[in-house]
């Protein structure tokens, strides 16, 4: 079975890479394509493929501009003549399903999330854009969903990496999916003793405006409580610049400080919408509980359990008062967060994935 896998960008190692990382495994022969490719910053395992890339990669400082370039993507993956592959596994979050698959191939197209900047976050993304940008946007977005559409109906199976995800492909492209969440090395983290825990909060991903990481600072600028902040992005400045003493920035750290904090920190605190949430799992994995928006992949990650406090509205009011109701919670959560987190770890995602693959290719053999 000749298979190939499409994945928008492959330029950091980031949740979604991560799933690519794992379909890799799961199909060692498999080619990979991609607009643009740095194997300088991606693992072993995916640089041991053989990675094609689209003419994207060849237009003028592709690997910084790339997101300039996506009025071309929908052309590019159109070019990719992919008609001798048996299986083809289009991992979306940017352009990645709009190939043109052959007649007796099986398209399966995991969905990290519909396109959020011409989508759900178009609005978010359009205010923050410059000048240049903002005047293009109504232009290019209103011919890239018209495209988004119609590439949808190219795929045999949508795959859903969480029920919010699964809710907007719904939405946005009148599809069901197959919710299949995404793999998470669960294994890499450990818990220590509640006495060891140390005396802060702990924010950990990108400063990105639609994260509100602005609820966050707000809220520790009111209360004096001790909040950690791990990562960098456009917000990072703006933020240092409000944040009051008891609010630490470290920046980008590596993976022995970051297991370090998720395993020490009181919560971790997660006041965004995401389509799933690595981070979260990964802190269950360390054993402490999470104070998250009550929205989105989150959901799926608490689903019936007692792993930490959710709170309903996105305001610096609500999450206060989830902070209050937590510290007034002494249950110990390290059992439960660590137990909750094997629910996501990698064989699950390899089992449910495969079988999904085996049905889908012998549904199509049938027809």
């Amino acid at each position: 079975m000749k298979v190939a896998i499409v994945h928008y960008w492959i330029l950091q190692m980031r949740g979604g890479e991560k799933v690519l990382e794992a379909l890799c495994e799961m199909y060692p022969e498999a080619d990979i394509y991609t607009h643009v490719y740095n194997p300088d910053n991606v693992s072993e395992k995916i640089r041991s493929h053989n990675v094609f890339t689209t003419f994207i990669s060849k237009l003028p400082f592709a690997k910084r501009l790339y997101k300039l370039y996506l009025p071309f993507m929908p052309m590019a993956l159109e070019l990719l003549d992919l008609t001798d592959y048996d299986l083809i596994i289009s991992s979306e979050s940017g352009p990645a399903k709009g190939i043109i698959p052959g007649p007796s191939a099986t398209h399966i197209c995991y969905c990290h999330s519909p396109m959020r900047y011409i989508w759900d976050h178009y609005h978010v993304y359009r205010k923050s854009a410059g000048f240049l940008a903002k005047l293009m946007m109504p232009l290019t977005s209103h011919y890239l969903r018209q495209w988004d559409v119609v590439s949808a109906a190219r795929t045999d199976v949508f795959v859903a990496n969480s029920s919010h995800v699964a809710n907007r492909i719904k939405k946005y492209y009148r599809r069901d999916a197959v919710v299949i969440h995404p793999p998470v090395a669960v294994e890499d983290f450990s818990q220590v003793d509640v006495t060891d825990l140390e005396d802060f909060y702990l924010w950990a991903g990108e400063l990105v405006a639609y994260k509100r990481p602005d609820i966050l600072v707000d809220a520790f600028n009111q209360s004096g409580k001790k909040l950690v902040v791990i990562g960098d992005g456009p917000a990072l400045k703006q933020l240092q610049g409000i944040a009051k003493d008891n609010i630490r920035f470290l920046g980008k750290v590596d993976f022995d400080s970051l297991k370090w904090h998720f395993a020490r920190c009181k919560a971790l605190i997660f006041p965004g919408e995401e389509d799933f949430g690595i981070i979260p799992v990964e802190v269950l994995a360390s054993g402490r509980p999470v104070i998250g928006l009550a929205k989105g992949g989150l959901l799926d990650i608490f689903g019936e359990q007692s792993v930490g406090q959710l709170f309903s509205e996105a305001s610096v009011a609500s999450l206060q008062n989830s902070i209050d109701m937590f510290e007034g919670n002494d249950q110990d959560f390290t059992d439960a967060c660590a137990a909750r987190s094997k629910d996501f770890n990698k064989e699950i995602f390899n089992s449910k994935f495969t079988d999904l693959v085996s049905q889908v290719m012998q549904e199509n053999r049938k027809s």
